[in-house]
């Protein structure tokens, strides 16, 4: 890494060799940064920077017997993840992998086995927690299967944690959990899977509150945590004030189906934002 990044190589080996901090006592690092620290996704990029080059030199677009044969080699990085587009499953595996192979071990890095894989666009696959495939030509991009898994799960564990809590403190804990997932999809093919979400997260809330009224009828539980406001009839929400005009104030559940849906739109270099 000293021999590759294109930084100081004193500021460098002084992040590699700083240790840590917690509850002021101080531990060595033996091994580097850990994964998932502060300087470590800026590391990644660093070591990485240059492959990009080296795929568009390597597999560039020529002329063939009178016409041009494109390999279409592209690479996609976000961190130390990335992909790397071409035009067959045979180039990719017996020309680009082996290329990128040694562009990392001679950094001291080498492909994850569990994580690296070659595939077709028509069969899919997972990149940053959404799963992007073709369908009959058209490439969609939608929330992965274990990403909405993982979210669902620590939405419940949330419930769960709060078999007590007020109705109040309960929504306060799901809004920024529920608001942030949904934001972060807010660009892709989201509306399935956000009716999803929604609907299992009022199947966990439903349970919760009937667990704190065994006894009651269920229409008395819907009228105790379930109102009708903004043309949602089940929306989950707490009463807490009244407005000077007498209308209550309510503290609501956060909807990921409320998110609208916005297209990314790629910035183009060269031209003015």
């Amino acid at each position: 890494m000293l021999n590759h990044i294109p930084m100081d190589t004193g500021i460098l080996e002084k992040w590699l060799k700083s240790g840590y901090l917690e509850q002021a006592n101080w531990f060595a690092t033996e091994a580097g940064t850990p994964q998932g620290g502060i300087v470590s996704p800026t590391l990644a990029n660093l070591a990485l920077d240059g492959l990009e080059v080296l795929l568009a030199k390597t597999f560039p677009r020529r002329a063939e017997k009178g016409r041009w044969v494109h390999p279409k080699v592209h690479l996609v990085r976000y961190a130390d993840d990335f992909i790397i587009t071409g035009s067959s499953h045979e180039l990719l595996v017996n020309e680009v992998r082996p290329l990128v192979e040694a562009f990392l071990h001679e950094r001291g890095l080498e492909l994850s086995v569990d994580k690296t894989h070659v595939t077709r666009i028509q069969d899919g696959f997972d990149f940053l927690g959404q799963h992007l495939r073709k369908y009959r030509g058209k490439l969609l991009v939608t929330p992965s299967k274990k990403n909405t898994k993982a979210f669902l799960t620590k939405v419940r564990g949330v419930v769960e944690n709060n078999k007590s809590a007020a109705q109040t403190n309960l929504i306060v804990q799901l809004n920024p959990v529920i608001r942030g997932w949904a934001n972060y999809h807010r660009h892709c093919v989201a509306n399935r899977a956000f009716s999803r979400v929604d609907f299992e997260i009022w199947r966990k809330l439903w349970r919760w509150c009937r667990r704190r009224h065994p006894n009651k009828t269920a229409s008395w539980v819907k009228a105790r945590y379930f109102h009708a406001i903004c043309g949602r009839t089940w929306t989950f929400a707490s009463r807490t004030g009244t407005h000077s005009d007498g209308q209550p104030i309510w503290k609501r559940l956060v909807y990921a189906g409320n998110t609208p849906i916005q297209r990314h739109r790629k910035i183009r270099g060269g031209q003015p934002i």
